[in-house]
């Protein structure tokens, strides 16, 4: 397991690489957010912008979303994958949101699970980007940098999530969630990680790791 020593380094020079790392989701406001992270779901980013820039071109509210329809909202998004039970998601998350919340993002975990197709990872995403919570989303980047590196070693997204939480300094934990999303993403990768490439190669405790 990485030491406290180690982790301070390790975001220190993620830090210094990239100050303010952003998601890599188009949205608009609060809302077109919760929406880009639903329909992020087993899909890439790419996909969910391909598709959601011309629906948020027509629909940036819950009440505009709610008016197109569940089958206009399904055209839009049927390039990406679960389409249809994610279209009847936002449908009925937006009844919800103008219903019980003045068509306003909650800005709790706990009632933001309420909403469909709202899970933990969404919630903190939702959580850390519209309200600047510092809450770390497990995705499966998250889950192998966790164990890979040895900063959050767990054998569940909740474990790896409450062992990085505990573990990364205060100062880093706004902006955590993106910095080891993007390291997954284009560094430290699933298959052929990019050890040659890593700024915190240094520190890392992964055992297969080159240079």
């Amino acid at each position: 397991m990485m030491k406290k020593a180690e982790i301070e380094t390790f975001f220190a020079q993620l830090q210094e690489a990239d100050p303010e790392p952003k998601g890599e989701l188009d949205y608009i406001n609060s809302f077109t957010l919760l929406v880009a992270v639903v329909l992020s779901a087993q899909a890439t980013d790419i996909g969910v912008n391909k598709a959601t820039g011309p629906l948020f071109a027509v629909a940036d509210t819950p009440e505009k979303m709610l008016a197109l329809g569940e089958a206009k909202i399904r055209d839009y998004i049927k390039t990406i994958g679960l389409f249809n039970n994610k279209a009847k998601n936002v449908y009925a998350l937006c009844r919800q949101l103008i219903d019980l919340h003045n068509s306003i993002v909650p800005e709790d975990r706990e009632t933001l699970e309420t909403l469909p197709g709202v899970g933990r990872k969404t919630a903190n995403v939702v959580l850390n980007i519209a309200f600047g919570h510092p809450t770390i989303a497990v995705d499966t980047h998250l889950f192998r940098l966790g164990n890979r590196t040895g900063l959050a070693p767990g054998k569940t997204p909740l474990a790896v999530e409450k062992r990085l939480l505990k573990r990364i300094p205060a100062a880093y934990l706004r902006h955590a969630h993106h910095w080891l999303i993007l390291h997954g993403r284009y560094i430290c990768k699933a298959r052929k990680p990019e050890c040659g490439a890593c700024i915190v190669r240094e520190v890392c405790g992964y055992k297969a790791k080159v240079a």
